[in-house]
């Protein structure tokens, strides 16, 4: 490795200068070999020169980064997700350095696997007395039913995380082993983006090498174990309340897999199918980020509610691949780690190359003779991550910290039951630069390094890993804690890291025109994600219409007409205002920005949001941002404040109609969308002829209309007297060519509705679509003056039996095993 700089030209000025100077008694880069220093002067540097010399512009350039990508995350009991706290500060690491680390990785990746597969078929490991038969029992972790299920191929793990701490001496040990779910794999390949587009070419000048053959060796590793050539594989979420299920569906997006929840699968004759608008479609794999014990409520928990019944038994029929295996998080208790480096003695016949931190389980009489005999420089955890005595909400205490009464709690409870307790090493981390208040801050920091296995069997290292920057002590945290921050961790070549993508080196594949599955929660949330921004469109409509805009200026209502009566009274047939009868201001206000009421602009935005979550996989980054705009202030009275907060939102509900139209692919998905923007649109077009073209309605009443309609040009165009009933009607209603007339949009449900797969295997129509074709049908032949209120309320009626029609057929899908009719189950 050089220890020229790897951007010449750049002094050691700005940040890098004032830290350097601050750093001079050694905790600068401590336990960062000398070698790295250049490097990290001249990165340094670069981030002075772009942040134009301050820290902060740098911050808030990465955080907007952050922010498009649609980067965010939980802590428990949040109800909303936070904004992701990502450092501009990567942490470098050299090639010598890392290549030290990939080797002890590989090692132990293989080590844990073979601990795991012996806990779960021979057991030779307990029975020789190599592992104490507690340290496995006393996991709850540990699923006995599991023995004996052997995965294809032998292989209990395809991926692994390891959690390093780097001391100030440099060297590195590992703080846990993290096999249940793969939390922070996503993180860092959502850091490296965000940190990419916000410093421009720095990390390709630094010769940072690429994360994308990492996640290619990881999609054929777990594809290589499936049955079939070309296997689906889903990736299978808890849900959109979890912690990282924003990272779950970028990682799904990313790689190309189906991103499922355990209402979306079922079992049936040993083999897992996903529940799809085209029926029941088989799963080969499933790469899973929930717990073991959610997994199947017939085979382990049955308080669960997440999983798959029946899960274990397809398992178990060896047609499944599930990755990790369900009952690899034994190997997570800490009780291991004081068993690991015996066990590599014994299984592989060699050291460990990357040690752990020294542990010690209590229930062994010597070691637990030296953990309360050596208690103040012991961390003391549970042994099983469980409650234990002694130790309060975190699992874990440093034993200097415990007063005399504390003292003695703890150690009779190591007394009463020692098997759940071990002593641990108190580790001092290493530190790396952060920006706190504006200032370049040492923090001290963690890595969490993934390990996954190629379509060869063999383990790979992703070239970089998730950093956490601790705000407080808890190093053994999952993934984040209050306060603290993440960061990209770059490993550093010396020289120039050739490209690569996920397309690997097996060619290019087979040219395909399809869209995918489309499982049915998804088509269910697409469907409500158009009718309920349609809902959106139309309340902000009408409220501008109360407040007064219209193309007749001279002309229009008075906000005391009866007109302006009729849409407040709308507004609160809507659940947009609690008070049709309160001053203008007060009600356009309510009906935009009052979250109590389930019609605003305000509570239908957040539903919008909501259901746009349980869809981030599918939804454009575009699309994902406009979802999540801050909404404006919409207080006030009847001013111009009112009326642009409205044009805004107006726009913002545009754009995303516009980006639908021109970036959606034209598959189910988007006819889904599309079909519920339409249905609503045309059930709302019936209500607002209804309610302002009925047989009495005044001019007032029309220019309204056709203002809601966007159709006062086109009539204008057409007709030189004002507005009269008949062809208002015609245009509003019937019009085949307006986009927003009823018979427009009934005809383009029918399209849609003709273009979905059906189940049926005898050519006859389904329910939806012998409904849509017979609504446009009942429509085409109507002129303006044929049109009756009974056949307004007639068209509603079936627009909604359709809407039930399109929602039995399609979203809920069949649940019992049975074959379908017309239905191909193996597929």
């Amino acid at each position: 490795m050089t220890d020229s700089p790897v951007l010449p030209g750049l002094e050691a000025s700005g940040w890098a200068g004032d830290y350097l100077a601050r750093a001079s008694g050694g905790d600068l880069f401590a336990g960062a070999p000398a070698e790295m220093a250049p490097r990290w002067r001249a990165m340094l540097d670069r981030l002075s020169e772009q942040g134009q010399g301050d820290p902060a512009t740098l911050a808030g350039n990465v955080e907007r980064q952050a922010q498009d990508l649609g980067l965010a995350f939980r802590l428990t009991g949040d109800e909303q997700e936070r904004p992701w706290p990502l450092s501009p500060i990567p942490m470098l690491i050299g090639s010598g350095e890392w290549t030290r680390i990939e080797q002890g990785l590989m090692q132990r990746a293989e080590l844990l696997e073979r601990v795991i597969s012996d806990i779960y078929s021979g057991q030779s490991l307990v029975r020789e007395g190599k592992l104490p038969a507690a340290v496995v029992t006393g996991s709850p972790h540990y699923w006995r039913v599991m023995t004996g299920a052997a995965p294809p191929r032998g292989h209990y793990l395809h991926f692994y995380a390891a959690d390093l701490g780097r001391g100030p001496d440099g060297e590195w040990r590992v703080l846990a082993d993290r096999v249940r779910t793969p939390v922070g794999v996503g993180y860092a390949l959502e850091n490296r983006l965000a940190l990419s587009r916000a410093t421009g070419d720095l990390l390709g000048a630094m010769n940072t090498r690429r994360l994308a053959p990492f996640f290619a060796d990881l999609r054929r590793g777990l594809a290589v174990d499936c049955q079939r050539a070309d296997p689906r594989i889903g990736l299978l979420t808890p849900g959109r309340f979890n912690q990282s299920y924003a990272e779950q569906a970028h990682l799904a997006r990313y790689l190309g897999l189906m991103l499922v929840e355990g209402d979306d699968l079922i079992v049936s004759d040993g083999r897992l199918f996903v529940r799809t608008i085209e029926g029941l479609k088989r799963i080969d794999g499933l790469w899973r980020w929930m717990d073991s014990r959610f997994l199947d409520p017939l085979a382990f928990d049955g308080e669960s509610r997440i999983g798959v019944p029946d899960l274990y038994d397809a398992c178990a029929r060896g047609g499944l691949m599930v990755s990790n295996w369900p009952g690899a998080g034994v190997i997570e208790a800490r009780a291991f780690a004081a068993f690991l480096p015996q066990l590599a003695k014994a299984l592989l016949g060699t050291d460990l190359l990357l040690p752990n931190i020294a542990t010690w389980w209590c229930g062994q009489e010597r070691e637990r003779g030296h953990v309360t005999g050596h208690l103040d420089a012991l961390l003391v955890a549970s042994a099983f991550d469980r409650d234990a005595a002694g130790l309060g909400p975190a699992r874990s205490v440093q034993g200097s910290t415990l007063d005399a009464d504390q003292r003695a709690t703890l150690l009779e409870a190591i007394a009463r039951r020692p098997m759940d307790y071990v002593g641990q090493e108190v580790v001092k981390l290493s530190t790396t630069p952060a920006i706190v208040g504006g200032r370049l801050t040492p923090l001290p920091f963690t890595l969490r390094v993934f390990v996954a296995r190629d379509g060869l069997g063999q383990w790979r290292i992703m070239p970089g890993a998730f950093a956490r920057l601790a705000a407080h002590g808890d190093i053994r945290a999952a993934l984040m804690g209050e306060g603290d921050m993440s960061a990209d961790m770059c490993v550093i070549d010396s020289q120039p890291v050739p490209p690569d993508t996920l397309l690997g080196d097996g060619g290019a594949p087979a040219i395909r025109r399809i869209g995918g599955l489309l499982p049915t929660k998804a088509a269910d949330n697409l469907y409500w994600l158009g009718r309920y921004i349609e809902r959106t469109e139309m309340t902000l409509r009408v409220i501008r219409a109360v407040i007064g805009e219209s193309i007749e200026v001279d002309m229009g209502p008075s906000s005391d007409s009866p007109t302006m009566a009729r849409l407040a009274g709308q507004l609160a047939l809507w659940g947009a205002t609690s008070n049709a009868a309160q001053p203008v201001g007060a009600l356009c206000a309510q009906a935009l920005g009052d979250a109590r009421q389930p019609g605003s602009v305000r509570a239908l935005m957040g539903v919008v949001a909501n259901i746009g979550e349980g869809l981030r996989d599918r939804l454009a980054t575009d699309f994902w941002r406009l979802v999540r705009l801050p909404l404006p202030a919409f207080d006030g009275a009847v001013t111009e404040t009112l009326l642009d907060a409205a044009s805004r939102m107006i726009e913002r509900i545009s754009a995303l109609s516009g980006l639908a139209a021109e970036n959606m692919a034209r598959t189910e998905g988007w006819r889904f969308h599309d079909m519920g923007r339409r249905i609503e649109r045309a059930i709302t077009g019936c209500r607002l002829t209804l309610l302002l073209g009925s047989d009495w309605a005044s001019a007032d009443d029309l220019t309204v209309l056709l203002d809601l309609h966007d159709s006062q040009i086109s009539y204008r165009n057409r007709y030189l007297t004002g507005p009269s009933l008949p062809p208002v009607r015609d245009l509003v209603a019937l019009e085949p060519q307006n986009p927003r007339s009823i018979a427009y949009q009934a005809q383009r449900i029918a399209e849609h509705v003709a273009a979905l797969p059906t189940l049926r295997g005898d050519g006859m129509p389904e329910e939806p679509q012998r409904l849509a074709g017979a609504l446009a049908a009942t429509l085409a032949p109507l002129t303006g003056d044929m049109l009756t209120m009974a056949a307004l309320t007639d068209i509603e009626s079936r627009l909604l039996a359709l809407s039930d029609a399109i929602g039995q057929r399609y979203f809920l899908q069949v649940r019992k095993t049975e074959k379908v009719e017309g239905a191909e189950l193996l597929s």
